[in-house]
């Protein structure tokens, strides 16, 4: 394999990673990149969901070990605000999981679901779920515009 294709793969699955931690990162325009070199959609979706999936996991991870103070001294949120994090989180269910990719709010929800200590297995599941299809209807999206 190609030294260049085998770093745009690495490239594309640290983008991915960082775009799912509180690092502002954007791995969309990586995956397009790519995507336009005419490299394997299915191997660039897989790539690019398993990185942002790792990333999301690393946020369950830090809400999970840290904890609620810790969180709360790092975001500088109060209780009150933290609190309704949580009862947001309560009121979508583990479904809002599906949505971990959406910008502003993916991240604290990931961090949350580790705070309040979501069963891993439901949390890998439906994040994975979301992340998949995401980048499926982004690649789909990118190669139906370039007619590829």
């Amino acid at each position: 394999m190609n030294s260049w294709v085998e770093l745009g793969y690495l490239g594309l699955f640290v983008s991915a990673f960082l775009a799912a931690t509180i690092l502002p990162a954007s791995s969309e325009v990586v995956l397009s990149a790519l995507l336009l070199q005419n490299l394997s959609p299915i191997v660039l979706v897989a790539i690019a969901t398993f990185g942002n999936v790792l990333g999301s996991l690393t946020n369950y991870a830090i809400g999970y070990w840290l904890g609620k103070p810790a969180i709360q001294r790092f975001t500088k949120t109060t209780d009150n605000e933290f609190e309704k994090a949580i009862s947001g989180f309560n009121k979508y269910g583990l479904v809002s999981l599906c949505f971990a990719w959406v910008p502003i709010v993916g991240d604290p929800l990931t961090v949350v679901a580790g705070v309040i200590r979501v069963r891993l297995l439901w949390f890998v599941c439906l994040v994975t779920l979301g992340k998949l299809a995401r980048y499926a209807v982004l690649a789909w999206i990118i190669l139906g515009v370039t007619n590829r």
